[in-house]
């Protein structure tokens, strides 16, 4: 048996299809997968226990990466086609069924929505196929039993970032005496492009409680390594959305990107955003996401910090 999955290239969307792909694999034991999705998503993929191939789609001008695709995949008979692009390629494919997510309605979470492509009885929640060398290789990077804070301050567009400066303060008062992580090490993650971002963060932790994995992980290992932590606090981001995945209490700072359908999914999930909502920051005049700076600036550390300090109740069962 044969299973096609098409995905996304963005690795916060990619993540959220994951649990989709394992509903299809549990539903069907035995089957074959072939992943399509792009080059910074496919290393989420690579230790699926029924992975036969990830093909990496590279962007070409005139939609030409779906063409290449076609090549690599027309001459199988596919018992199913998951097409969470909405894409006309399965069109010309041979197979026996065929899923695709519905248009996009707001409001509505994109999990709940990869449900409904597969009429699935409960939304899919994300799921992360880890190896045992991933987490050997997380537990040298973070060693002990200590409690971990994470960190991820960077996020794919200025709009999204709040302030590294905010981040520094809000880690300084999280791992106080006084802070629900007293003492607490802790991890900084973002890619080597986003050392900028995270430089005045990680320059105002103590060197003896500092954790620099920015451009060191990949995100299998990030994975690993989040999993040894005992809260996440980040920008809207793919590395939010493994966090959430990963099982790793999780708090997403929102501003100009809805959280209704964006959200971190889970039950030690949670979200804060700015006082101004999605809408308002993003049809404000001369709005460009392309030049438009951090929008961030309505969510206060006080915001952010009393959010955190609900979740971490709200996980220990502990009223806040």
């Amino acid at each position: 048996m044969r299973l096609l999955f098409i995905t996304a290239t963005r690795i916060g969307d990619a993540v959220l299809t994951t649990g989709l792909l394992d509903h299809l694999c549990r539903a069907h034991p035995g089957v074959g997968v072939t992943v399509a999705c792009g080059a910074p998503a496919a290393p989420l993929f690579r230790a699926l226990p029924e992975l036969e191939q990830v093909i990496v789609l590279d962007k070409r001008r005139f939609g030409l990466h779906w063409l290449y695709l076609w090549t690599r995949v027309a001459a199988k008979h596919w018992d199913i086609v998951v097409d969470l692009r909405r894409t006309a390629l399965p069109h010309f494919l041979r197979k026996d069924r065929q899923f695709r997510t519905p248009k996009p309605t707001p409001g509505r979470h994109r999990v709940a929505e990869l449900a409904a492509a597969v009429e699935a009885a409960e939304p899919p929640a994300p799921r992360l196929w880890l190896s045992d060398e991933d987490r050997a290789k997380a537990q040298a990077l973070i060693p002990g039993a200590g409690v971990v804070l994470a960190i991820g301050p960077a996020a794919n567009w200025r709009g999204k970032q709040w302030r590294a400066e905010y981040f520094a303060e809000l880690v300084g008062r999280l791992t106080a005496l006084g802070g629900i992580l007293p003492g607490a090490r802790v991890a900084v993650f973002a890619a080597k492009s986003e050392r900028g971002q995270a430089a005045p963060v990680l320059d105002a932790i103590p060197t003896d409680r500092r954790i620099d994995l920015v451009g060191k992980v990949d995100l299998p290992l990030a994975a690993a390594c989040l999993e040894r932590c005992a809260l996440f606090v980040g920008n809207d981001s793919g590395l939010m959305h493994l966090a959430a995945a990963s099982g790793v209490p999780t708090l997403g700072l929102f501003g100009p990107s809805p959280d209704d359908r964006y959200a971190p999914w889970g039950p030690r999930t949670s979200v804060v955003r700015t006082r101004q909502s999605y809408r308002a920051l993003v049809e404000a005049p001369g709005f460009d996401h392309r030049t438009t700076g951090t929008l961030m600036d309505g969510l206060s550390v006080d915001m952010a910090t009393n959010a955190a300090e609900a979740l971490w109740h709200r996980v220990l069962g502990v009223a806040a």
